[in-house]
């Protein structure tokens, strides 16, 4: 109900100049009112906080194409991250939790590994792996803290080569695709390395471990995540069908997918999502990636 009270009207039956002064009159009432209506709506929204270039959560979409020889992926940046699940260190970590030609196997305690391009053997041989480039920049959150980032934690990753083999293992005179670098000040560290096989078995993936500091990394009992990277499926068609050293990823990729595989299959769509990259480049160019690795802490 309005409680404001009705204004009378005024009684027609005046002459032309009357009636034009009458209407002109309420003319300025009505443009008076709108101008006082508008001035009301931008007071309320600058105390709400908004404007016309008003900052906050955002969300940018870019989308591209694939071919057999480049692939565009598409990229969705957001202010939400999600706590990467516990996954299996898989049998060749190298980390000091299991053994190797019957010793220890931990490369945590090497000199060397800390390391940005991990692409060479660096113990006792140079050999350098073989495979389409791919450089990668992970940031690390603290999902419990409105997505922080993390700086001074240390991360270990490692994957297989372009055959399917991981060093100090399968390949025991190698020790390529193995390094650890800590994050800065933006929760970062880039590695330079190849892109990895798909091998019988498994999906292709790449493996790391997150160390609270440079200083803990001497075994993986010490990891504050143990988690696991997918591969996107786009970007593994067109490498493994242009590269001939990729060759029998081709028949193993077509036998498996991430939701039957024995460690990504029983994630969610969000858990899934946060582990697989953001990869864009071409198999001629290489290619560079992203991903969140968040942790509750």
């Amino acid at each position: 109900m309005n409680h404001e009270a009705k204004r009378a009207e005024p009684a027609h039956g005046r002459d032309l100049a009357e009636d034009l002064a009458l209407i002109s009159a309420r003319l300025k009432r009505r443009r008076a009112l709108g101008w006082l209506a508008a001035a009301g709506s931008a007071v309320l929204l600058d105390a709400c906080g908004g404007s016309s270039d008003a900052s906050g959560s955002s969300s940018t979409t870019s989308t591209g194409t694939t071919s057999s020889d480049s692939t565009t992926t598409t990229t969705t940046t957001t202010s939400s991250c999600v706590a990467d699940p516990q996954e299996t260190s898989g049998p060749y970590p190298a980390d000091g939790t299991n053994t190797s030609s019957a010793a220890t196997s931990d490369v945590l305690t090497a000199s060397g590994i800390v390391r940005s391009d991990i692409r060479s053997s660096f113990i006792s041989s140079t050999t350098v792996a073989q495979g389409v480039q791919l450089t990668l920049t992970l940031t690390l959150t603290n999902t419990s803290s409105s997505c922080a980032v993390l700086s001074g934690y240390a991360i270990y990753l490692w994957h297989c080569d372009q055959s399917g083999n991981y060093s100090l293992y399968t390949a025991p005179t190698e020790s390529y695709l193995r390094g650890v670098q800590v994050t800065d000040n933006a929760g970062q560290v880039t590695f330079t390395t190849i892109f990895p096989a798909c091998y019988s078995g498994r999906y292709p993936h790449m493996h790391l471990e997150v160390f609270s500091s440079l200083s803990s990394a001497t075994t993986g009992r010490n990891a504050v995540l143990t988690t696991q990277l997918a591969m996107p499926s786009s970007v593994c068609n067109a490498v493994y069908a242009n590269v001939s050293g990729y060759s029998a990823s081709v028949a193993n990729l077509a036998a498996v997918s991430i939701s039957s595989d024995n460690v990504f299959g029983d994630n969610t769509d969000a858990q899934i999502s946060a582990e697989t990259p953001t990869i864009s480049g071409s198999v001629s160019e290489g290619y560079v990636g992203t991903a969140t690795v968040g942790i509750a802490l």
